[in-house]
């Protein structure tokens, strides 16, 4: 027997394997470059009619994430559930498909986020754009509406970040492959299959989005969007056999 034990990182594949190294790299980089160029205005994603929109946020935010000495946990969770599920799935379908899978759901969960927040913009404005920036008049302009007012500014200055939507897209697309491949969780001592545990944290976003908590700060809609995204390609996946998936 060997005295030696294969490292955690030995089975990682190729995409999985860079997804992690840019995601780190990503969160080192604002504390080395913070002085010289704000990685946050220019990578996170903004309301596409923000003063701060950029076309390429829509692919660079997946890999911003909360300032790592601050929010360290907003990483460390996002990167363990692609070192955990990742692989897998790319083992199914191959590196270049997963590759088309993982970045397919993250630009169109935060399309899909970008929609939705245009018709918020609309339901407060009567327009999907804002003539005139956020200004302490707006209380007059928008009839004295303060938390459509608090809601603008939320959208359109508020960035958006994180891997999440391209990882529930994982998520979703695991609980669809693998429905009853059983799964131990932290602080639960008895395994879950995962259909169960995708269709619970599913239902958990969906009704976070709903009832929206006051300093819930998370994008649930980014979450539900890449979900979606998941299960419309596994689906399609499915119909047209793996062969001819993308």
């Amino acid at each position: 027997m060997s005295q030696y034990r294969q490292s955690p990182f030995a089975n990682l594949t190729p995409v999985v394997k860079n997804l992690l190294i840019i995601n780190i790299i990503f969160a080192i980089a604002p504390y080395l470059v913070g002085k010289i160029f704000d990685m946050n205005t220019s990578l996170a994603a903004f309301y596409f009619d923000s003063p701060f929109f950029r076309p390429w946020q829509i692919v660079t935010y997946m890999f911003m994430h909360a300032p790592l000495l601050k929010e360290p946990s907003h990483l460390l969770f996002n990167m363990f559930g692609l070192f955990m599920f990742g692989p897998i799935l790319e083992y199914s379908m191959g590196s270049k498909r997963f590759f088309n899978f993982y970045f397919i759901c993250g630009i169109g969960a935060i399309v899909m986020q970008m929609l939705i927040q245009a018709i918020e913009v609309h339901s407060i404005m009567g327009s999907f754009v804002m003539p005139h920036p956020i200004t302490d008049q707006s209380f007059y302009q928008y009839g004295g509406d303060i938390k459509g007012i608090n809601k603008l500014a939320e959208i359109y200055y508020a960035p958006t970040v994180g891997a999440s939507g391209a990882l529930f897209g994982i998520l979703v697309a695991f609980g669809l492959l693998y429905p009853n491949m059983e799964l131990m969780i932290i602080f639960i001592p008895i395994p879950i299959k995962a259909k169960y545990l995708v269709s619970f944290y599913v239902l958990y976003e969906i009704y976070d989005s709903v009832v929206q908590r006051p300093g819930d700060h998370v994008a649930h809609l980014v979450h539900l969007g890449g979900g979606l995204l998941g299960l419309i390609m596994i689906k399609i996946w499915r119909m047209r056999r793996m062969d001819n998936f993308f």
